[in-house]
């Protein structure tokens, strides 16, 4: 098949050449920052692109940026990103289209070549192929936000979701207004509320996220 590679290590970017022409693919260029890569996937239109992430001038994430940019360009387009490092900022929007055609491998990982040319031929033909530590880290993301709550301050956050006050909350729940007090800056605490918000503000934005876990 046809490759584009993107690598800034010149000694990675051409033993990766040399081991996908030995197994048969051609490779049609090979870049080393994240703008090349978008040309050359754009100009090319290969079967398959394979991006490392950290790429100058910043080396974080510009070769993840990079790939999420292709597939706005080209959504068909097959990209593989090859790293050392779990970046998940944009690994979201990489996989978010759900079509496929999509990898995310760790280098120290990749350490079987009949696996990783597998891995190749997964991603090219439309499949997926995500490093166990990827999916565990953007599992971690999207834990349900409710999760770290406790029976008593799920029910008080219900409670709060009605419009209840902490008086009425209290009654209901026939404890007194402190420990309703306690129950409800633990759940801002739970759910990443900073202290220095605006209390209401607060009180709102735990009612969305209740709402949005609930629906």
């Amino acid at each position: 098949m046809r490759i584009v590679v993107a690598d800034d290590s010149f000694l990675l970017r051409e033993g990766l050449q040399l081991l996908l022409a030995e197994a048969g693919h051609e490779v049609v260029a090979a870049v080393a920052d994240g703008p090349a890569f978008v040309d050359a996937v754009l100009e090319h239109r290969p079967e398959l692109a394979i991006v490392d992430v950290r790429m100058p001038p910043t080396h974080t994430d510009e070769g993840l940026r990079a790939a999420v940019e292709v597939r706005r360009a080209w959504p068909a387009a097959r990209v593989l990103v090859l790293s050392q490092y779990v970046e998940v900022s944009y690994a979201d929007e990489l996989l978010a289209a759900g079509e496929g055609g999509v990898g995310y491998l760790l280098k120290d990982r990749v350490g079987d070549l009949d696996t990783f040319l597998a891995d190749l031929d997964q991603v090219a033909g439309g499949g997926t192929a995500l490093d166990p530590q990827v999916v565990r880290q953007l599992m971690g993301r999207h834990r349900d936000p409710l999760a770290a709550l406790t029976p008593r301050e799920r029910e008080v956050l219900a409670l709060m979701a009605e419009g209840r006050s902490n008086a009425a909350i209290a009654e209901a729940m026939v404890v007194t207004g402190g420990a309703v007090e306690k129950h409800t800056q633990r759940i801002f605490a739970k759910l990443g509320l900073r202290p220095d918000d605006d209390a209401a503000h607060r009180r709102v934005s735990a009612v969305l996220r209740y709402l949005r876990s609930s629906g």
